[in-house]
């Protein structure tokens, strides 16, 4: 049910939380006493706070264009207690910040244009670059993306890992049509990374996930090197240093039938291409 704190119960909160209100985006994380409220509404009234409410965010209303930002900026550890309150969030079209299994990435809804523009402007990226998406298990691939002619096993002996496979949408994808318009295929991950595939399984969904960094920037293995982003988060979910380098997942196109094409070499191009010709493979000669 929502919790909804009403102008008398809002007075008795601390004169310090108040003051923290009215500061721009991006809320310390050592607020005491406050921090089981996730604030989506705030609005002042005869000098208070009036309305102040926090919306249970299982399904998104009409109403819910009404309601503010959340607190920006929480930073919170990458444990199983805090997936519950990243996909509440991601269905109240929020941005938030993960670790995966090789870089720190932004993520959101892969279904809502609102979020994945969101992360466009986060990163000052070009809306003509295309977003990968996460999903929580291999057998969910083909729910977004056509895999029927990949061979038998392939897909699990790639993944979960530090692989993005290029497949085509096709007309039985579930995307919306506006995540990376005009394009046939879409990049699929699905990270070794127990936090992050919880989180798509608990949306019912896939994420859109791109690298937690400006665009052009070096990507991010800890949480500090994109601290000055975190206010655009509703959360930051902390995993510790990342160990495999900043080479990113290796990406492969795989959309057509026998053949493969590595993309970007990434952090393990050579077991990835090992499993490829075990799998009887081709890699797809070069354009002359």
């Amino acid at each position: 049910m929502p919790l909804c704190l009403c102008n008398r119960q809002a007075t008795r909160l601390s004169s310090k939380f108040q003051a923290t209100l009215k500061q721009r985006r991006g809320y310390p994380s050592s607020l005491s006493g406050v921090s089981r409220f996730t604030i989506l509404h705030y609005k002042w009234h005869n000098g208070g706070i009036g309305g102040l409410c926090a919306k249970r965010m299982a399904s998104i209303s009409e109403n819910c264009n009404d309601v503010l930002e959340n607190r920006m900026g929480v930073v919170h550890p990458a444990t199983k207690e805090y997936i519950a309150e990243a996909v509440e969030a991601l269905k109240c079209e929020k941005v938030i910040a993960v670790p995966t299994d090789t870089l720190y990435g932004f993520a959101c809804d892969a279904c809502s244009g609102e979020a994945v523009n969101r992360i466009y402007e986060i990163k000052g990226r070009q809306y003509t670059s295309p977003l990968a998406i996460c999903v929580g298990d291999v057998s969910e691939v083909k729910r977004f993306a056509l895999a029927d002619h990949l061979p038998d096993g392939l897909l699990n002996a790639l993944l979960p890992g530090p692989v993005t496979v290029v497949l085509r949408r096709g007309e039985s994808s579930i995307l919306e049509k506006s995540l990376n318009p005009g394009l046939e295929s879409v990049g699929v991950r699905v990270p070794d990374s127990d936090f992050i595939r919880a989180i798509p399984r608990g949306c019912g969904s896939a994420l859109a996930l791109t690298s937690a960094n400006l665009s052009g920037q070096p990507s991010s293995v800890c949480i500090k090197d994109f601290e000055s982003l975190w206010e655009h988060c509703a959360y930051v979910y902390d995993g510790g240093e990342l160990r495999s380098g900043r080479a990113g997942s290796t990406v492969v196109d795989l959309t057509k039938l026998g053949k493969y094409k590595i993309l970007r070499s990434g952090s393990a191009p050579g077991e990835t291409v090992a499993i490829l010709e075990r799998h009887s493979l081709q890699e797809e000669a070069a354009a002359n």
